[in-house]
């Protein structure tokens, strides 16, 4: 990018971070004049850019953006061998939680007529209305 490029960018991108995020650059002395100033400044306006994704994330993304982070640095060995172990710990889980808290509640669902003959009738009156 050119001068003028990464000088835009990071005005438009310093406009998506919060007030206090903004106040905080300039009281930092992050400044767009000066090419190791926007640099800095378009490092620093990444930077936190990616905190205010993060904060944003629920509990269950932020393990998976840890995860696919940490994913980076693994062999396709290390991975397989991890996923399989996560499933198996993850199979435990369930086990201990099913033997802890048993489902004795018996759930009945209804296939009966009764929908298929709504259907069958809501049919028929639309087409004596045309």
């Amino acid at each position: 990018m050119s001068y003028r490029e990464v000088q835009r960018a990071n005005s438009t991108r310093r406009q998506r971070l919060s007030k206090e995020d903004q106040t905080w650059l300039k009281e930092n002395g992050f400044r767009n004049l000066g090419w190791t100033a926007i640099i800095a400044l378009y490092e620093k306006i990444d930077e936190l850019l990616d905190k205010q994704h993060l904060g944003e994330l629920s509990l269950g993304e932020l393990f998976l953006e840890a995860d696919r982070i940490g994913n980076k640095y693994l062999t396709t060995e290390e991975i397989e061998a991890h996923n399989q172990q996560l499933a198996t710990v993850a199979n435990d889980i369930d086990e201990e939680i099913d033997r802890q808290f048993p489902d004795t509640d018996v759930e009945v669902i209804d296939f009966g007529r009764t929908a298929i003959a709504r259907s069958h009738s809501t049919g028929k009156r639309n087409k004596r209305k045309r």
